[in-house]
């Protein structure tokens, strides 16, 4: 008895071609996957204030999640004295601070970042716009190198647990209408 074999080389062709297709398709999602994950853990490991050593405009070392970590809704608003949009921003927290103190028990925590020989204009400057902000200096930028942002005006909103809820970068007229929303949807 004779057997007699037939092969179709194009369907071997074809199922070789969906099996590496599939493999890849998996590799893909493993890959995929893995850099979400690698992402989101950078994203979360920032979700916090880092305990950093900032000073008071009278010179004393205090370190920042003294004021991120004490329960209270938190906008962390760093500046300088030379950034026209930092002070507009500022400025026009100044016309609502004292509402949103009352309704969302907030409290701003301004951080200068002017060098040592611009930060003697930082107190005249708060002083003649009338600021009732806590104001610290990070004159050497470290806090702002582990918050990992380039530009000022730089604003974080922080919840009354420590975490970092919002992030804006830069400054134009309305932006504190945005502010405002998620410190009314942080409110406790």
């Amino acid at each position: 008895m004779n057997i007699t074999y037939s092969f179709d080389y194009i369907s071997f062709a074809n199922a070789i071609t969906n099996l590496i297709i599939r493999i890849n398709m998996k590799l893909f999602q493993f890959f995929a996957i893995a850099i979400c994950l690698c992402l989101t853990t950078t994203i979360f490991a920032q979700r916090t204030v880092p305990a950093i050593d900032v000073k008071t405009l009278s010179g004393k070392s205090v370190n920042i999640q003294d004021y991120t970590n004490d329960g209270k809704l938190t906008i962390l608003s760093f500046w300088a004295t030379w950034c026209s949009p930092c002070k507009k921003e500022l400025n026009t927290i100044a016309d609502y601070y004292e509402e949103w103190q009352d309704e969302y028990d907030v409290q701003l925590v301004a951080v200068t970042i002017d060098n040592a020989r611009a930060l003697r204009k930082v107190k005249p400057m708060v002083d003649n716009f009338g600021w009732d902000y806590i104001i610290l200096s990070d004159q050497n930028e470290d806090l702002k190198k582990a918050m990992n942002f380039q530009t000022v005006p730089q604003t974080f909103v922080i919840d009354q647990d420590g975490k970092i809820v919002y992030t804006h970068s830069g400054y134009k007229p309305g932006d504190e209408a945005e502010l405002e929303e998620v410190l009314k949807e942080h409110s406790r």
